[in-house]
C-alpha cells in the first residue's frame, strides 16, 4: 500500500507579513496531483492542518476545498490535530465526514481506534494520536506520570494492545505529533516543553510499521521506520537550507518499507546574508539573492543610516533585518547575548532569580513553582478560550 505523508500545512500562517495563501493552494494542488499521478492509496496528515486555533475564514475554505479534492479521487485521508489546533474545531463533523473517506482523529480517548484499509496483503491498521498535551490528557489516557514520555508512551500501549487483537500479520502505522528525541528543530515551532522535557524517545514507537510524524518543519527520517514529512513550506528563516517536500511511503508484505521524497513547490527561495552594509550593498557574490526573500544580519559597530530602504534597492523582498553588532569578546552585551542563546524559557527565568538574589537560585520547591507556571502557560494556549481575540500569525512570531 503507498501512503502520501505530509503534515504542517499552517493553513492561515503568513510570512513576514506575506500572505502565503496562494502558496499554501499551490501546494494543496500538487498534493492532489501528486495523489493522482502517483497512485496514492492513502494520505496522512500529522496535524498543525491550520496555524492556529481560531483560523481566518480563508484558511477554513482552503481547508474545505482540499477535503473535497481528496474525497472526489477517492482515496482515504487519515488526519490528527496538532498543538497549533483546536482540536474540538477541527473535529466538528468528523462521524459525518468519515463517510466521504476523511477520517479525523482528534480525542485522544479514541487512539486505539483505527482506520482498517487492506491491500493485497492484508489489513493495515492506522492510529491517529492527536497532538497530547500532558495537563489535558493524562488521566484519559491513564499515564502514569506527567509529561509528553509518559502520556504518548501510555497511548503506545493501548496502540499495542488493539493491535494484538488484529489478524496475524496486520501491519501498523501510526500518525503523532511530537518532539522525538533526534528530531532536528528550527525556530518556527512552538515550544511544547512541559516539566523541563520536550522530546519523547523513539522506542515508545516500537512494534509498529511506520510512525507518520508530524511537529518539526524539516523533512527527516529519526530512523528508517519513523519519519518526519516537515511543513510543505517555510514558515521563518531558519529554514532558509530545508527541502521541503512529503513522504511517499510503500508498505509491502511483512512491513517491508521504502520511502521517496516528493518535492514540493517553492514560492520564493529564502537567504540570509550577514556582513556590515557596504559589504552587503555591494558583493557580487549576493547577486543570486536578488530575488529571494531576504534575511539580512547587519555587524555594523554602529546602526547604519536608512539601512532597510538601501538594502531593500538591491533585495526587493527583504523581509527582515536582524543587527548584531561586532563587538569585542568583553563586551558585557554580546556575553549577555551569548548566555540566552539556545536556552530553555526556564532555564532563563531560573537564571533570573539567581541574578536577582547576588547569584543564589531557586530551590528545589521554587524551580517546582516556576516549572508549573510554564506548563500551565502552554496548556490554556492549547486549547483557548471560546472568545479569545486571534493570535499573531506573522511570521516572525514563532509557532
Amino acid at each position: 500500500m503507498r501512503f502520501l505523508h505530509t503534515s504542517d500545512w499552517h493553513l492561515g500562517r503568513s510570512f513576514h507579513r506575506v500572505n502565503l495563501l496562494s502558496a499554501q493552494r499551490e501546494f494543496i494542488d500538487h498534493l492532489v496531483a501528486t495523489v493522482r499521478e502517483r497512485q496514492v492509496d492513502a494520505v496522512l496528515v500529522a496535524g498543525d492542518v491550520y496555524d492556529r486555533a481560531v483560523p481566518p475564514l480563508a484558511a477554513v475554505e482552503l481547508f474545505d476545498d482540499a477535503l473535497h479534492h481528496l474525497a472526489d479521487l477517492g482515496v482515504p485521508t487519515v488526519m490528527i490535530s496538532g498543538n497549533h489546533d483546536s482540536a474540538r474545531r477541527l473535529g466538528v463533523g468528523a462521524g459525518l465526514i468519515e463517510r466521504a473517506g476523511i477520517h479525523l482523529r482528534t480525542d485522544p480517548a479514541g487512539c486505539a481506534t483505527p482506520v482498517v484499509l487492506a491491500d493485497d496483503h492484508g489489513d493495515i491498521a492506522l492510529y491517529g494520536l492527536p497532538y497530547l498535551e500532558p495537563a489535558l490528557v493524562r488521566e484519559t489516557l491513564g499515564a502514569q506520570a506527567a509529561g509528553h514520555p509518559a502520556v504518548l508512551r501510555a497511548a503506545m500501549d493501548r496502540v499495542r494492545a488493539d493491535l494484538a487483537t488484529r489478524p496475524p500479520g496486520t501491519r501498523s502505522v501510526v500518525l503523532a505529533h511530537a518532539f522525538v528525541t533526534g528530531g532536528a528543530p528550527s525556530d518556527s515551532e512552538r515550544d511544547i516543553t512541559v516539566g523541563g522535557v520536550d522530546s519523547v524517545p523513539a522506542e515508545i514507537f516500537d512494534g509498529v510499521d511506520y510512525a507518520a510524524l508530524g511537529h518539526l518543519h524539516g523533512s527527516q527520517a529519526i530512523t528508517e521506520r519513523i519519519r518526519y514529512s516537515g511543513s510543505p513550506l517555510a514558515y521563518s528563516f531558519s529554514e532558509a537550507r530545508h527541502r521541503k517536500s512529503m513522504w511517499l511511503v510503500d508498505l509491502g508484505p511483512g512491513g517491508a518499507l521504502a520511502a521517496e521524497r516528493v518535492d514540493c513547490p517553492v514560492p520564493r527561495p529564502l537567504a540570509r546574508i550577514r556582513g556590515r552594509i557596504d559589504a552587503l550593498l555591494s558583493d557580487p557574490d549576493l547577486d543570486r539573492y536578488e530575488d529571494a526573500w531576504v534575511e539580512a544580519t547587519l555587524t555594523d559597530p554602529a546602526r547604519p543610516h536608512e539601512p532597510m530602504p538601501r538594502l531593500a534597492r538591491r533585495f526587493p523582498h527583504l523581509l527582515s533585518l536582524v543587527f548584531d553588532p561586532e563587538r569585542a569578546p568583553e563586551d558585557p552585551l554580546a556575553s549577555y547575548a551569548q548566555r540566552l542563546r539556545g536556552r530553555t524559557d526556564r532555564q532563563i527565568a531560573e537564571d533570573f532569580v539567581a541574578h536577582v538574589r547576588g547569584g543564589r537560585g531557586p530551590d528545589e520547591a521554587e524551580r517546582a513553582v516556576l516549572g508549573a507556571a510554564l506548563d500551565a502557560v502552554r496548556a490554556s494556549q492549547s486549547e483557548p478560550a471560546e472568545n479569545a481575540a486571534p493570535a499573531e500569525t506573522a511570521g516572525e512570531a514563532r509557532g
